[in-house]
């Protein structure tokens, strides 16, 4: 039986942690997390919140999740929101999609 979901994994180029670390820690508010030892050494990086830890794992031939995204709660959307107006087309919440430095696409939605 599943109990729980313990983590996220999307994909990133090689060299991009800079970029994650200013969006997912910055913009997003997740602190970074280590990686394990042997883990560390394929590059890539970590990162988690209350009850959220998502993991961007190097790949070589990479090529961003446009459709595919983590769901992510938050309790003030328009904290988030710049341009994009939140739509109401999932009952009991508003959402918006934002999209990280390298391409993966992320959904932000707040009850009502």
């Amino acid at each position: 039986m599943i109990t729980g979901l313990h983590h996220v994994q999307l994909a990133a180029p090689a060299g991009s942690e800079p970029e994650l670390r200013a969006f997912y820690s910055g913009t997003l508010g997740l602190q970074e997390v280590p990686k394990p030892p042997e883990l560390a050494k394929r590059g890539g990086v970590w990162f988690r919140g209350d009850n959220v830890e998502i993991h961007l794992g190097i790949e070589d031939d990479f090529r961003p999740a446009r459709k595919a995204h983590p769901a992510l709660l938050v309790d003030d959307l328009a904290a988030y929101v710049t341009t994009q107006t939140p739509e109401d087309l999932l009952p009991g919440y508003r959402r918006i999609y934002l999209t990280d430095p390298v391409g993966n696409r992320i959904e932000l939605l707040q009850r009502v």
